[in-house]
């Protein structure tokens, strides 16, 4: 109900687009009509998953799971904010394995004494999320090594380095899917999704692709007057676009992915929250983060892999590291969610006095 009330900012972002009112208004009031949109898409792809069967369904909701977030980080590398597009990647993979995946332990913790679900689906996850570590860490040390040790200008090779390390990803992303989808379907499998009719589609396909196709297009417009007024918007509130980009954006775009791996654990349903905390943060990680680099690349932005802010990869492997350590027995207790939760507001304390 709540998201359906919240579709009215829609037209209130788009009234105040036209009038030119305050940046900061526009600001607020597409961050707020982008949580419902979102949540719709998710909606949307859910519905049409159920209706294609489980392997179709599957790679609906590992291709759109992440949508909005590609498409608001889209917007803003389109507009060059490149530092804000890397922060809201790191932020997305934080607010994934800390925030929900905290929340989720935490809350279904108080009210089950231990939650148990697939260890060795998750462990998969976690370890495909260190291995893509490697990936964000190397290209800081090829940049420093060409400017300590070579002596070079690093802008050209980091960009090539970055674009074939993006095509690596992607390719590492298909083989999970394949694994996931095909040949160890019974060994990620959890519990939770033995019932299958416990959550049939209510939509029909021609209206489920119309929602997708109406609720993405709104986010792409809302995506645009968010990047257009972020300047103005981070002036007015004295944030910097760093810190908008990790934390509000990354909350703002999968908001709904968060309520439902939140639900799932308060119902006991721990695989489902699980897969979708870790899921989602591996999506951003395997597939988000290089379709932006290969974007940049098609459409002349420079966007690269390269974290000049080390506080970014320090807070990446923290995160890896935690859950890792948590997700490790196949069971959790509301302290684990708890210590999670610990190291985000930590780390989202550390981002809000990094210098503007």
């Amino acid at each position: 109900m709540l998201n359906y009330i919240l579709l009215v900012f829609v037209p209130i972002a788009l009234l105040l687009e036209l009038m030119h009112a305050p940046g900061v208004w526009i600001f607020v009031a597409s961050a707020l009509a982008l949580l419902p949109l979102a949540s719709l898409m998710g909606r949307a792809t859910e519905e049409l998953a159920a209706r294609t069967g489980s392997t179709v369904g599957g790679l609906l909701n590992a291709t759109f799971g992440n949508a909005a977030e590609l498409i608001i980080a889209g917007v803003a590398l389109a507009a060059g904010k490149l530092e804000v597009v890397k922060a809201s990647i790191t932020g997305s993979i934080l607010s994934n394995l800390l925030l929900v995946l905290g929340l989720s332990i935490l809350l279904g913790g108080l009210r089950f004494n231990t939650q148990r679900f697939n260890a060795n689906s998750a462990n998969i996850m976690a370890t495909l999320l260190a291995l893509s570590m490697v990936a964000f860490l190397l290209p800081a040390f090829f940049d420093l090594a060409e400017r300590t040790y070579f002596r070079v200008d690093p802008t050209l090779p980091d960009l090539d380095f970055s674009h074939a390390a993006a095509i690596v990803l992607v390719l590492v992303y298909l083989a999970n899917i394949w694994f996931s989808l095909r040949t160890h379907r019974d060994l990620v499998s959890g519990r939770d999704e033995a019932h299958p009719e416990d959550h049939p589609a209510t939509w029909s396909v021609p209206v489920s692709i119309g929602v997708l196709a109406s609720a993405t297009a709104g986010v792409a417009v809302m995506a645009e007057f968010l990047v257009g007024s972020l300047e103005a918007a981070t002036s007015v509130l004295g944030l910097s676009e760093f810190f908008v980009g990790i934390i509000l954006i990354p909350l703002v775009g999968n908001a709904a992915e968060h309520f439902a791996a939140i639900g799932f654990a308060i119902k006991n349903k721990m695989d489902l929250a699980v897969q979708i905390a870790i899921g989602s943060a591996l999506q951003i990680a395997l597939l988000v983060a290089p379709l932006l680099i290969l974007l940049g690349w098609i459409i002349g932005q420079p966007m690269n892999l390269v974290f000049q802010n080390p506080l970014e990869l320090a807070a990446l492997a923290a995160s890896i590291i935690a859950t890792n350590a948590v997700v490790r027995d196949g069971e959790t207790n509301w302290l684990e969610g708890f210590l999670l939760l610990g190291v985000y507001v930590l780390l989202g304390f550390a981002f809000f006095f990094t210098p503007r």
